[in-house]
């Protein structure tokens, strides 16, 4: 076979950038794929590994990743820089880690009192979001594919229930993204841990409380062996989204087929991964009430002084980035409209069970 025709039929597109070349030579591609998650967690670990999985499966090992775990090539928030600065091609994290760039990304992720895991894949598929998503990230060399969601998470473990509004001044609380913003706003000095070193600050006391994921990794990760009050649903996620990032020049270097199969890939993700929460999230509530762990909802004034305190973080945002007015105006606008079909449809289908 001639050099051209190869270069036609083969794994790679003729080469973009040097991090295409070894391959060519070998028709085959290997690259690094950091996450921000221990790799054997359930729902965000095994959400990388499905992923690679399928694609080295549907390219038939043209196209394969190394998967490092969390902090093995990079910190557990450094996945995004790594791939923008090509220490690796791509990556895999939640985009909210990366907020310091640009905090529009929490729209990507999870914003408080929020959309729904399907409501999110509905915007992002049908309503704008996907298009303003690749807009942000292609400022920075950055290709993003959506890849899961937890679905509604927890608003944290707590040591002591939480009665009243005076209960959370003063708390050190493990707690993510803009949620963490309004907790600020109530006294709490709230901080953002990397997943492993949650559990072992709970256990030694340095947090009062933490908010993970919900009942199943967090379960996974102990947290009910340091306290026995679980407040739910979230009021700062109600849905959180998975990402793949991928360096676009990197991208740019493969054949339109195996940029096909990372996309269908992380779609195929996303879905067994929004499946294995709603699964092993209602198997791990009904060990952990088995336990006497105690589910409950936040008190009406902590919940009504949450919902003020966002709207100030989201008016600070929006004032102070222009992109995070842009996409929260396409946000909103979904979520305003999806509000009727929700309450009338899907909130109504789940109280006529009970």
């Amino acid at each position: 076979m001639k050099r051209r025709d190869f270069l036609k039929a083969g794994a790679i597109a003729a080469p973009a950038t040097m991090l295409a070349a070894p391959a060519i030579a070998q028709g085959k591609v290997e690259w690094k794929l950091p996450t921000s998650f221990p790799a054997k967690a359930p729902g965000v670990g095994t959400n990388v590994t499905t992923f690679a999985d399928r694609v080295a499966a549907m390219s038939d090992g043209q196209l394969t990743f190394k998967v490092y775990s969390s902090g093995e090539l990079v910190p557990p928030f450094s996945v995004e820089d790594a791939v923008e600065q090509g220490t690796a091609e791509i990556g895999h994290s939640t985009p909210y880690y990366a907020a310091s760039k640009n905090s529009a990304l929490h729209f990507f992720s999870a914003v408080p009192f929020g959309m729904t895991a399907e409501e999110t894949t509905a915007w992002l598929r049908y309503g704008g979001g996907q298009d303003l998503w690749n807009s942000i990230y292609a400022e920075r060399g950055l290709v993003p594919f959506y890849s899961g969601n937890s679905g509604v998470q927890a608003a944290g473990w707590f040591k002591k229930p939480i009665e009243s509004l005076n209960d959370l001044a003063g708390l050190n609380m493990r707690i993510a993204g803009l949620g963490g913003e309004a907790m600020r706003k109530l006294g709490v000095n709230a901080v953002l841990l990397p997943p492993p070193e949650i559990f072992p600050a709970f256990q030694s006391g340095a947090i009062d409380a933490a908010e993970w994921v919900g009942p199943m990794l967090d379960q996974a990760f102990g947290l009910q062996k340091v306290a026995k009050y679980c407040y739910v649903p979230a009021f700062h996620e109600p849905s959180a989204g998975l990402e793949i990032v991928v360096n676009k020049e990197a991208y740019d270097s493969l054949a339109p087929h195996l940029q096909a199969i990372i996309a269908n890939a992380a779609e195929a993700a996303s879905v067994e991964t929004t499946a294995q929460f709603d699964y092993y999230n209602a198997v791990a509530m009904r060990k952990l009430k088995s336990e006497g762990i105690t589910f409950t909802a936040f008190p009406q004034d902590v919940t009504a002084a949450l919902k003020t305190a966002v709207a100030e973080v989201m008016a600070e945002n929006a004032a102070s980035n222009p992109s995070f007015a842009e996409v929260q105006k396409s946000y909103d606008a979904f979520l305003d409209l999806s509000r009727d079909y929700a309450v009338l449809m899907k909130a109504a289908t789940y109280t006529q069970r009970l």
